[in-house]
């Protein structure tokens, strides 16, 4: 196999505008994995139900 020489350029500089853009995504899409997260931790509770504070140690 033949490797191509990779050629190294600078990576360019967002705008102001490009960089609200990528924040608003970034807590986008935080909040939804905090809602996912969320709505899971709850449902496994509800699911285990309240008898699993009268289980034996």
């Amino acid at each position: 196999m033949t490797s191509m020489p990779e050629k190294s350029t600078p990576p360019r500089r967002l705008t102001p505008e490009e960089l609200q853009r990528q924040r608003k995504r970034s807590i986008a899409i935080a909040a939804v994995l905090f809602a996912l997260v969320t709505i899971f931790y709850v449902l496994t509770i509800a699911k285990l139900g309240p008898q699993i504070l009268n289980r034996p140690l």
